[in-house]
């Protein structure tokens, strides 16, 4: 079972955490994380995209000349695709991207990419993430203090409303429930981040 070093917010050595070998210690499945952040991005799709047809645009109720004897190509509406200002042919109507993934494939995913963040070392834990007030700059030390000043995300076992808005103006920090928690997430932000209760969260969650 993979065991790690549990840090307060000053970045001190607290004491270890034995994580689930079920959900923390597998081998990462790349081709199942590719498969679930494919799913992620199609359902964030908002598939508004729409051009007119020819029947859609305005003009062109009559025939431009006569069928024959004029030497011109014949033509049947100038709103016809060939025509300038026409209706476009084929084009994109409004449609929805999403898609369902088997929730076996999207449950291995995300161990996955718990698993994988503990191979490189990427994840951090915290006994208690607290804030006596809205300040930007606590959480800012906090993380330089733990080693995570690039991206990261933030997992809380507790909606906690002063820590969520001090987090909420740094750049390339994202906070997040255990209930909320997306591959895709996981697998962009460089640091995992989360507290002793919400590691004991995910294991009850996705053992």
């Amino acid at each position: 079972m993979p065991t790690v070093q549990v840090l307060d917010m000053t970045g001190k050595v607290t004491g270890e955490i034995t994580l689930s070998d079920a959900i923390f210690g597998i081998e990462p499945n790349k081709a199942v994380m590719h498969e679930a952040v494919k799913n992620y991005l199609a359902n964030q799709r908002q598939g508004t995209q729409s051009t007119l047809t020819r029947t859609e645009v305005s003009g062109g109720g009559r025939k431009p000349w006569r069928q024959k004897g004029t030497g011109r190509a014949r033509q049947g509406s100038i709103r016809a695709p060939q025509w300038r200002h026409g209706g476009i042919a084929l084009g994109p109507k409004p449609r929805s991207y999403s898609y369902t993934l088997n929730k076996k494939v999207k449950r291995l995913a995300i161990k996955s990419a718990f698993s994988s963040k503990v191979l490189e070392e990427n994840l951090v834990v915290v006994d208690k993430i607290a804030a006596e007030d809205y300040r930007t700059k606590t959480m800012v030390n906090f993380l330089a203090a733990v080693g995570a000043d690039r991206k990261a995300i933030v997992v809380l076992s507790e909606n906690d409303e002063k820590v969520r808005k001090s987090f909420a103006n740094i750049p390339g920090v994202k906070t997040a429930m255990v209930n909320t928690l997306n591959t895709y997430d996981l697998l962009v932000y460089d640091k995992l981040i989360a507290d002793r209760g919400a590691i004991e969260k995910i294991e009850e969650v996705y053992r």
